[in-house]
């Protein structure tokens, strides 16, 4: 075996180990974006089954909410926190959709319709807010989640799952 091919094999042995690197790499990659999406959809399924979360929904759709911007400085400032909060979690909710890193259709099936009535709710006052604090970005994820699903369900209305899979159907079987 003369140097050449010695030098052959190495040169060979070095790019075969580069490819399996970069391979590897790769997989790696794909394989810490998948377990960071299944990290942030955990958690945002957790943080829409809080207490906190319950009553402000119930408040939403069961009560009278402030009409404008005027009432909503008239609540009590535990009431505002509450409200401002929801705004929050909702924004967050928005910026994780629009930047895919959480999927909508799982906002969807948590959520529904609710994202796009609680938006209806809250305009107003955050269209006062926006206006009295020269501020058009306020809240401006939240919207653009409400208005994405509202046309989204125009567009394509999905089934209830309990009525598309029904006992003896083959999905689980």
């Amino acid at each position: 075996m003369t140097y050449q091919d010695i030098e052959l094999i190495a040169n060979i042995s070095l790019a075969l180990s580069f490819l399996i690197a970069v391979i590897f790499g790769i997989i790696e990659a794909k394989q810490s974006t998948r377990d960071r999406r299944e990290r942030l959809t955990l958690e945002a399924i957790h943080n829409f089954q809080t207490r906190e979360f319950g009553e402000i929904s119930a408040q939403l759709s069961y009560h009278k909410l402030p009409a404008n911007f005027q009432e909503f400085m008239a609540l009590p400032i535990t009431e505002q926190a509450k409200y401002i909060q929801f705004g929050q979690e909702m924004e967050s909710l928005g910026i994780l959709v629009a930047e895919q890193l959480l999927d909508i259709d799982l906002v969807d099936k948590m959520l529904g319709s609710f994202v796009t009535t609680a938006w209806k709710k809250y305009k107003p006052t955050f269209d006062g807010i926006r206006q009295k604090h020269s501020d058009p970005f306020l809240g401006e994820y939240f919207q653009w989640l409400a208005e994405f699903m509202e046309y989204r369900s125009k567009k394509n209305m999905r089934k209830p799952f309990h009525e598309i899979h029904r006992y003896g159907d083959d999905i689980y079987l």
